[in-house]
């Protein structure tokens, strides 16, 4: 289970006023922004024809401009350096076993987490608050259980334990809150699995996302991967430099992985690659 909320991608302005330096070529951008009042301008400063909608998404990239994103691009990362400059903002809820990889990437990043350490015990553990989708029950594999000791009438099947664990999380949450002994929420902290989702308040730019698409779009774990066999009808293609929330699509089965996010961004053929 991932889930991306309230994505936000800024700097392009700055970005291709930057890689028309090199050339002295800001003339030739043909690029408009939107200013706070609703007036349209070049990176010059010049107004420019409206060209937008009544939504405020006047803002766009253009051609020439585009072009020679692509060629830099592609050139490598010497000579792509105005995709550092392009910044992502997004809240992503994710399972602590997904955290744990991507916080091997550390440069370019900034990260602000809701904290297991302060906040464990201000509400019940539910189901919910776990990514599980693939535990298997003994309907489905007889195989993987193991014996309950307590009772010789019922074998435990991976969903059983993590019920289990729920129940012991909560046992242990309200002596804590009955007794503030901290004992109890050292049982919390230990017991917690891997699987509890968290939220975290992401900053990363264009290139740090190149990195992770290429090496990540293959993955084994469905909050990375890129899922293009889906029958999802979610549309994922889009160019406005004010994107809106992308959420798990609930009309199909396949979760949307990290890569398909990544797809979702304006002008994401900037990082995948792909035309």
């Amino acid at each position: 289970m991932i889930k991306f909320e309230n994505t936000e991608v800024v700097g392009w302005e700055a970005a291709i006023r930057g890689l028309r330096n090199p050339m002295n070529s800001w003339d030739m951008s043909d690029s408009i922004f939107l200013d706070t009042d609703g007036d349209m301008y070049d990176i010059c400063g010049n107004h420019a024809p409206f060209y937008g909608d009544d939504n405020g998404n006047g803002s766009q990239i253009g051609k020439n401009d585009l072009n020679l994103m692509k060629r830099l691009r592609n050139a490598g990362t010497d000579h792509r350096k105005f995709m550092r400059q392009i910044v992502v903002y997004v809240d992503i809820t994710a399972p602590l076993y997904w955290w744990k990889e991507f916080d091997t990437y550390k440069v370019g990043t900034v990260a602000n987490s809701c904290s297991t350490m302060h906040k464990i015990h201000e509400k019940e553990f539910m189901l919910e608050d776990f990514s599980c989708e693939h535990l298997l029950s003994s309907a489905k594999d007889k195989e993987c259980v193991i014996e309950d000791l307590y009772n010789d009438y019922h074998d435990l099947d991976p969903t059983d334990v993590m019920d289990v664990i729920i129940e012991m999380l909560n046992k242990c949450r309200i002596l804590f809150l009955e007794t503030k002994d901290k004992k109890y929420w050292w049982q919390m902290i230990q017991l917690l699995p891997s699987s509890y989702n968290q939220k975290r308040t992401v900053m990363m730019n264009y290139e740090v996302l190149a990195n992770i698409y290429k090496s990540r779009k293959n993955h084994k774990l469905d909050e990375w991967s890129e899922h293009k066999e889906s029958t999802c009808s979610m549309d994922t293609s889009n160019n406005c430099m004010n994107p809106k929330e992308y959420l798990l699509c609930e009309d199909c089965h396949v979760g949307k992985g990290f890569c398909d996010w990544i797809k979702t961004l304006p002008y994401s053929e900037l990082i995948t690659g792909e035309e």
